[in-house]
């Protein structure tokens, strides 16, 4: 029985790095969005954020994606960061389309999607080595 893989600590520690980067973003953009409804230069600070979101979700990707395969992790992490750059992506479709009904929604859902992700890596443990007698 294979031993079950897990995350080196410099994936860990990069891993920990960009979701913590990406749960910030994810809340200034949140607070931009609010700034947006109350001051007039609202619209570039949360468009700024929004695309500095897209930036780091891609970072976040890649790392989860190295982690995975050259290192030999789980997969788990990168199927998370591809489904949160897809929000991502669709969020920033909605904004650009004016779709609020569903650009606001979205972006909680993202934003408690974040907080799980922030969560995980920071409880995350290594499985102990399993040894055969």
């Amino acid at each position: 029985m294979p031993a079950p893989r897990t995350l080196t600590t410099a994936s860990v520690t990069a891993l920990r790095s960009v979701i913590t980067a990406q749960t910030a973003v994810t809340f200034a953009a949140a607070v931009a969005a609010g700034l947006l409804l109350s001051i007039p230069g609202g619209k570039a600070l949360h468009s700024a954020t929004s695309y500095t979101l897209f930036v780091v979700a891609v970072v976040h990707l890649v790392i989860a994606v190295l982690a995975w395969r050259p290192a030999g992790g789980p997969g788990g992490p990168a199927v998370s960061a591809l489904l949160f750059l897809l929000g991502v992506s669709g969020q920033v479709a909605l904004g650009l389309a004016h779709q609020k009904a569903f650009h606001v929604p979205l972006g909680v859902l993202l934003f408690g999607f974040t907080l799980l992700q922030c969560a995980w890596v920071w409880t995350y443990r290594p499985a102990a080595a399993v040894r055969i007698a």
